[in-house]
Order: structure tokens, then C-alpha cells, then sequence
């Protein structure tokens, strides 16, 4: 398989394009999720990255009418969705790889599937926190933060591994991690913020994939801090576009956003969530001329299921 640092390479400077998915609910045919990014192949995405998700708790009655509370993981089936769009799509995968929910081992035994898989792209994240918590937490015998995260997979590609009871063959994966223009939501500031991204890249992350943003000159900035503090790995935009005018609000509140007010203005005009879809995708095909001329070396999108708005911004460029 071809790293991601590789295909920026070999682009030569040229812009390219790719997408997110997530996994389908359990139980969900997962038929579903690829005929829906089947029309998003047309612009051939040299990848593609799947999303992982920890467990969440639920109750449920067990013996003696008694409330349990036990773990579900509702969204399962990374690992297996990038062999099928690798089958299906001839496409490379990079799945994300996260803190939460995990232990070091259960962690190492992910890798060694794809490094078994011919994946030699990961996507390293720290994670959300359970629903139920105001605050991350690890799971026992787990990583705290991604930087802990990084120092694994960087130590697989040194052939070091948690019990070294024999000597382990190397893997070789490229290791991309989260940036943030806008600030990390749990980052005392942005200069903290940028420490951590530092740390990271020495560690041994290749690439950087950014928080989705509305605002291109949030992007520029946070490229010209990256240069000046020495960080010299690709960073790849990621965007989303604007569907409906409740996003307004649960987008900035979730991912830690700030829309720009033109942008606010013209949903709020508005008289149904279709109308905005429009203006969405008018907005974020101005964004990507400008990141194509800035020379952002790929268009990165955040699908969340849907497609067809990203076909026609893409559909533009690509």
C-alpha cells in the first residue's frame, strides 16, 4: 500500500481529494454505507479514512430486576470496512486509531490486524470521552493521550512491542494525527495546544489532518504557525459543508468552531434546511479554490454519512 505522505509526493504539488466515513450502526447493512460514497470514487480518492469509536455505556436490567451498566460498542467494524473498501474500491484505507476505550494490548492487536491487512496508514487520535463524562478518561491499562498513542505505533515501526517475548518483525506505518486551527476544545490555550502538535510530530507523526473549519484564513493561519515553529509535515485541510441551520449551533458546539458571520447570515436567510444545503455547498466550493490555489495538498472531507453535497463541490475540481 502507498503512504499518505507518498501520494502527496507523487501529486507533484497537486491538490487531490479525499473523504471520511463512519462505520454504519450495529446491525446496519454495511451495502448501505459504500453504494453511498460509490459516487464519491468517481474522483478518485487515493484514500480514504474510517473512523473508530469507543464503547458506550447503557443500562439494562440483569438478575433479580438489578440495573447493569455495561459496554456496547455501537459503531464496531473499522478494521473490517477498510479490507472491504480496499476489495471494493481498490483504494487505500486509513482507519483511525484511538485512546479511548482501549488498552495498550487490545491497541497493539488492532495494528497487528492491518499491519496483516497491507494498511500501512494510521490516523491517531486521543478520542471522545464517554457520553456520560464531562472529561476523557482512559480506560484502565489504556493510553491518556494521543502523543502515549503514537509512541506505540512508532515503537511497532522499530519492532518494539509491549512484551517483547520474541523479536518482532517491523511494521511500517504513516502516522497521521488531528490538528486543530481553531484550538483543542481541552487545550489550556493555543500555544499549548501547539506544544502538543510538536511533541507529536517528534514522536513520529508524518502528517497532520485538520478539525474541519469555515473560515479558509483560520487554515492559513494555523499552516504559517506550523512553518514557524518548525513543523514541516504535510497538513491537510478538512472540511465539511453546511447542511442545515441547526449545525450552526451543534457544529461550533461540538467540534469547538466558530462559523464566519457572512456565513451565518446568508443560512439564517433561509426558509428550509434544502436552501441551506445550497448555500453550503456554494460556500465550501469557494473555500476549496482558494485552499487549491494556497496549494493545499488535498481536500480532506468530513462525510458524516451524506454524499451528494461533496459530489458537487468535488465535481468542480476534481
Amino acid at each position: 500500500m502507498t503512504k499518505v505522505t507518498e501520494f502527496i509526493t507523487q501529486a507533484q504539488g497537486k491538490t487531490l481529494f479525499s473523504i471520511e466515513i463512519i462505520p454504519p450502526v450495529k446491525g446496519q447493512n454495511i451495502n448501505e454505507l459504500l453504494n453511498g460514497i460509490e459516487p464519491l470514487m468517481e474522483f478518485k480518492p487515493p484514500f480514504v479514512d474510517v473512523t473508530y469509536h469507543r464503547e458506550e455505556l447503557i443500562d439494562v436490567v440483569g438478575q433479580g430486576g438489578l440495573i447493569e451498566r455495561i459496554p456496547i460498542r455501537k459503531r464496531p467494524g473499522t478494521v473490517g470496512i477498510c479490507a472491504r473498501l480496499m476489495e471494493r474500491f481498490k483504494v487505500d484505507a486509513v482507519p483511525h486509531v484511538i485512546c479511548g476505550g482501549f488498552t495498550k494490548d487490545e491497541t497493539e492487536d488492532v495494528l497487528f490486524d492491518l499491519h496483516y491487512l497491507g494498511i500501512d496508514n494510521v490516523l491517531v487520535l486521543r478520542g471522545d470521552p464517554e457520553k456520560s463524562a464531562g472529561v476523557f478518561k482512559a480506560k484502565l491499562g489504556g493510553h491518556s493521550y494521543a502523543s502515549e498513542l503514537i509512541t506505540q505505533v512508532a515503537n511497532m515501526n522499530k519492532g518494539i512491542l509491549l512484551h517483547a517475548e520474541t523479536e518482532a518483525s517491523h511494521t511500517d506505518f504513516c502516522i497521521g494525527i488531528a490538528g486543530y486551527p481553531e484550538k483543542h476544545l481541552d487545550a489550556e490555550s493555543l500555544d499549548t495546544d501547539f506544544e502538543h502538535l510538536k511533541r507529536k510530530i517528534e514522536l513520529g507523526a508524518n502528517y497532520i489532518v485538520t478539525q474541519m473549519f469555515f473560515d479558509n484564513q483560520k487554515y492559513f493561519r494555523f499552516v504559517d504557525r506550523c512553518r514557524s515553529e518548525g513543523i514541516t509535515v504535510p497538513i491537510i485541510p478538512g472540511l465539511k459543508p453546511l447542511a442545515t441551520k441547526r449545525q450552526l449551533t451543534v457544529l461550533a458546539d461540538i467540534f469547538h468552531l466558530e462559523f464566519p458571520q457572512d456565513l451565518i447570515d446568508e443560512a439564517q436567510k433561509c426558509a428550509t434546511d434544502k436552501e441551506v444545503r445550497q448555500v453550503g455547498i456554494e460556500w465550501s466550493i469557494q473555500q476549496c479554490k482558494e485552499l487549491i490555489a494556497y496549494g493545499a495538498p488535498v481536500l480532506h472531507f468530513y462525510t458524516m454519512g451524506k454524499s451528494d453535497n461533496i459530489a458537487q463541490i468535488a465535481g468542480k475540481f476534481f
